[in-house]
């Protein structure tokens, strides 16, 4: 609660948990929310709820709902009507569609987050092939069958090749397989569908993942985004088109220590750019070396693209 309260003294209008948690990071602070959470913003937000309900001698004040934000009560006579006012537009107001861009448009922004952010999987480059649903065999054999992207990583880079011939021995392989399904936003009226079809699309690899550009900022949605994470293991990541280096993992997926073979063979025999997948990275595997040409391609001008999927989407 330190936390908040040192963010909150300094504030110029009341703030979401997850914006309190940003201003913590950027000011070097995050450390005093104790917890060893994955999602320490979820423990702030968890315990400012908890303290503002259930404490009469609270520090702190929350304000409106879906988002609520919270104050210091020492500063409530600074909540004037015109801040309450704004409070008020900034939840009215629907969050913008992404109507001016594909769905499929967004799997550079994905290949390029995989690939580059330090923050996913433990620094280690993950790297994606899109799976293409039109050239899957049969009528039922559609979106809700595989995934839109899928990905591996290996520490070739990282380790000797004789540790990875011993690990080859092991239980347990030095392979991690991802698997992503991609939606332009979710929402309290799309974000069941979208998730489960990601629990139908992903959970047969080692991490699965639903990936959205836009998440509306509801805190009823975003509880229940934790709990169906918690309970069925798939992560929630966001990729930011407005600042694409604001990109993270919302919630993180649970690790499976084994695949799903018999759908990994279903998948294979369906779709022919998941056989070719596999093919690829057991060359790879076996050759030590990863054949970047049969992956999707990391954009090096990135920002420049995500500049053109905002500006296509009125953003």
């Amino acid at each position: 609660m330190d936390l908040a309260s040192d963010i909150l003294k300094n504030a110029a209008n009341p703030l979401t948990y997850q914006e309190i948690w940003q201003a913590g990071l950027q000011a070097g602070i995050a450390a005093k929310v104790r917890t060893a959470g994955k999602t320490p913003w979820n423990t702030l937000g968890a315990q400012l709820y908890v303290d503002v309900r259930d404490n009469d001698t609270s520090r702190f004040l929350k304000i409106g709902k879906r988002p609520a934000r919270f104050f210091l009560k020492s500063r409530a006579a600074e909540i004037t009507d015109e801040v309450t006012a704004k409070i008020e537009r900034a939840v009215e107001t629907p969050p913008k569609k992404a109507t001016g861009y594909k769905e499929r448009d967004l799997h550079s922004v994905l290949t390029y987050f995989a690939y580059a952010n330090p923050a996913f999987n433990r620094g280690r480059p993950v790297i994606t092939k899109t799976i293409l649903h039109e050239k899957s065999k049969g009528s039922g054999y559609q979106s809700w069958t595989h995934p839109d992207i899928v990905g591996f990583s290996i520490p070739i880079d990282d380790w000797s090749s004789d540790v990875i011939d011993f690990n080859d021995l092991s239980d347990r392989n030095a392979l991690t397989v991802f698997s992503f399904e991609l939606k332009r936003s979710l929402t309290k009226a799309t974000y069941r569908e979208s998730f489960f079809q990601a629990v139908s699309n992903s959970s047969w690899a080692h991490r699965g993942y639903l990936v959205a550009a836009e998440i509306a900022e509801d805190d009823d949605l975003l509880a229940e985004l934790d709990r169906l994470a918690s309970s069925f293991g798939i992560g929630i990541i966001h990729l930011n088109l407005t600042d694409l280096s604001e990109s993270r993992v919302v919630y993180p997926a649970r690790i499976r220590t084994e695949l799903d073979w018999e759908t990994i063979n279903k998948l294979c025999e369906q779709n022919h750019d998941f056989r070719k997948f596999l093919q690829s990275v057991k060359i790879d595997v076996s050759a030590r070396k990863i054949h970047r040409a049969e992956y999707d391609a990391v954009m090096p001008d990135i920002e420049e693209y995500v500049a053109k999927l905002r500006e296509n989407s009125g953003a």
